[in-house]
């Protein structure tokens, strides 16, 4: 996805902060989630944990990035589609995680609406599916 991390910090009323800034850029340049350890790796010594994990923390606040949780239990982030918010995400799409390369993807597929039972009121609802991704697929009929 293109972003452009100065605009979608100051159309989230957010400082644009070199680490700010860095960390934006570098979740985008892929097509799959990353969690806060490969964050750490990429970046190295730019940023320290504990500005991460509050940057991570202020983003999802905001409604710039949501969390998925993979099969270890790890969260990971991805940018949040344009409808998001402070107040509520819309992101309410379909996860892949890959059992075999642990990559977690935001698929455009919607999940199906659930009816609650009475009482109950839902703000978000996450799907995650698993199994192997496209690009596992090619290797292993490869090999």
């Amino acid at each position: 996805m293109k972003i452009n991390p100065v605009d979608l910090l100051k159309e989230h009323s957010l400082k644009h902060t070199k680490q700010r800034v860095r960390v934006l850029e570098e979740i985008a340049l892929d097509t799959v989630a990353i969690s806060q350890p490969e964050l750490e790796k990429k970046l190295g010594k730019e940023i320290d944990r504990v500005t991460l994990y509050r940057i991570l923390n202020i983003y999802e606040d905001k409604g710039i990035l949501h969390r998925i949780m993979d099969m270890n239990g790890t969260a990971n982030y991805a940018i949040c589609s344009s409808a998001c918010s402070e107040d509520h995400h819309h992101d309410e799409h379909v996860h892949f995680n890959c059992t075999n390369c642990a990559k977690i993807y935001c698929l455009e597929v919607t999940v199906p609406k659930m009816v609650m039972p009475n009482g109950f009121k839902a703000s978000t609802v996450n799907t995650t599916a698993y199994g192997i991704c496209e690009k596992c697929s090619k290797l292993i009929k490869e090999n």
